[in-house]
């Protein structure tokens, strides 16, 4: 993975950005949040002036919508159920040059969110990070969701080789064109995995600012269930580490088989050795058997591996388009209005 992404730190001392020159567009996903949502909303108005703050309501049964309303904030439906079909729609939906994610849960400061536009103004990140897990960051957490983020933090940084603080985030900047080009398809909470992974597997450049997380005010609660949610991310990440290091899974499954096969090719060996016969016959088809699969396992991993070089160079090229039209519509736009 070195050399496809750029990955920074940045602290309260990077450079400020003339960010209020940029159409910022503050996105707030919301489920049954209506304790919290206008707090965060007036939080955001206040250090983001001139942005829209929109506010995706996925089904709530309580006064999330209304209290947002009420906030200034502008309020778009999702009817599909799952943190991650608001994210695909938000992107889908709302036009901008810089976007801010942030949960509705009232947990992250807004008086960061001027340092994690920064990156991005600055054409320096096209997807920056609040890291709860930083070491510059002080977090309120569970003892089990700090588990289970170390879990998933290691097991993604071990399979594509990075140094991640935080995978799981609901505090994120996005740049246009990050936003117009990735592929979303995950339904849930493992759309922050997702969107992690995609962006260093697209070599969009991944920044990393360290936030403070405080806890729920009373009465606000969760959506998140810790075992199935988990299973769903853990399940996201191999599922990618599958599709975009086909050569790596299969041949990691190659190699298990293989060595496995020693053990009853090593029997029908000590026959042989001792009595310059075959006794074992089952176990030599067994090791014939396996090394045949290992071997169609590392060929299979070896064409997709192939394939999916020349899938990425095909997007990157398609990408690479889109971005340009991007640009070429806003410059022709900004010309118009002036």
């Amino acid at each position: 993975m070195a050399g496809i992404y750029n990955l920074k730190m940045f602290s309260k001392n990077s450079r400020q950005a003339a960010i209020d020159d940029f159409n910022v567009a503050v996105l707030i996903p919301c489920y049954n949040e209506e304790l919290t949502v206008g707090q965060v909303i007036a939080d955001f108005r206040k250090e983001l002036p001139n942005a829209v703050i929109y506010v995706f309501d996925n089904n709530s049964t309580d006064r999330t919508t209304e209290v947002a309303e009420k906030a200034g904030a502008v309020v778009v439906r999702e009817r599909r159920q799952g943190k991650g079909f608001v994210v695909q729609s938000m992107f889908r939906k709302i036009d901008a040059d810089i976007y801010v994610m942030i949960d509705g849960d009232s947990t992250y400061p807004a008086s960061d969110v001027r340092r994690l536009i920064e990156p991005v103004a600055n054409d320096e990140a096209d997807m920056v990070v609040g890291s709860r897990l930083h070491e510059g960051s002080r977090g309120s957490f569970k003892r089990l969701n700090l588990w289970g983020n170390r879990l998933f933090l290691s097991t993604l940084n071990i399979a594509f080789g990075v140094h991640l603080n935080d995978i799981l985030s609901g505090y994120r900047v996005f740049s246009r064109e990050f936003v117009k080009t990735v592929s979303l398809i995950g339904g849930g909470f493992e759309v922050e995995t997702e969107l992690t992974i995609k962006a260093l597997e697209a070599r969009f450049r991944v920044v990393e600012v360290p936030v403070n997380l405080t806890v729920r005010p009373e009465g606000s609660f969760s959506k998140i269930r810790h075992f199935r949610d988990g299973l769903r991310i853990l399940g996201t990440i191999f599922a990618l580490v599958r599709d975009y290091k086909p050569l790596t899974t299969f041949g990691i499954a190659a190699l298990v088989v293989i060595t496995a096969a020693c053990i009853p090719g090593g029997i029908v060996i000590d026959d042989y050795l001792r009595t310059n016969a075959v006794l074992h016959y089952s176990c030599a088809v067994l090791a014939v058997g396996m090394t045949l699969i290992g071997g169609l396992l590392f060929n299979a991993g070896l064409i997709l591996h192939c394939m999916t070089r020349r899938i990425r160079e095909v997007e990157y090229q398609i990408r690479t388009n889109l971005i340009a039209d991007h640009s070429t519509g806003r410059e022709k736009a900004r010309r118009q209005a002036g």
